[in-house]
């Protein structure tokens, strides 16, 4: 990454989990975002968690966007009959970071071997804020956040909010 594309750009995260049975107290996958974003020097400004609904998805998406310009969705992004997130997001996205679900899927395979195939991860622009829809699984969350999202939120910060 080239220094003169970074911009002084103060990142504050947003997490929502997306399920139906986890807590506050189970929510490993959201948890450890936030250990990571916060290890990585960022605010974490903003957690909930959202039933497997698209409105519930989606009204989570707007309380975060009040409070981060990274926002943070774990959960919901399977091919079960009750995953949901992608077809919640997806419509709302105005320009995909297409580099993010490849991505996310190469270092996956490295790790799981062609199960990778299954994931819908997908990031994109929403109303001057960066989603990341990533599974939930806390290996996933790891990979995603440790080695994509903190590492490259300030530069895609820098060109989306030109």
């Amino acid at each position: 990454m080239k220094q003169e594309h970074l911009q002084p750009v103060i990142v504050t995260v947003g997490i929502i989990t997306v399920s139906s049975s986890r807590t506050s107290e189970t929510d490993t996958s959201g948890l450890t975002i936030s250990e990571i974003m916060k290890k990585s020097g960022f605010s974490v400004t903003h957690y909930r968690i959202v039933p497997d609904r698209i409105d519930a998805i989606r009204a989570g998406l707007e309380q975060a966007k009040a409070h981060a310009n990274c926002i943070i969705i774990n959960g919901g992004t399977g091919l079960t009959h009750d995953d949901c997130t992608i077809e919640a997001v997806a419509p709302l996205i105005e320009k995909t970071i297409d580099g993010f679900g490849e991505l996310f899927r190469m270092l996956s395979f490295q790790e799981i071997g062609t199960s990778a195939l299954l994931s819908r991860a997908v990031a994109g622009t929403y109303r001057q804020c960066i989603v990341f829809c990533i599974p939930g699984s806390t290996p996933a969350v790891i990979l995603a956040t440790e080695k994509l999202i903190a590492p490259e939120i300030v530069h895609i910060l820098s060109h989306a909010t030109k």
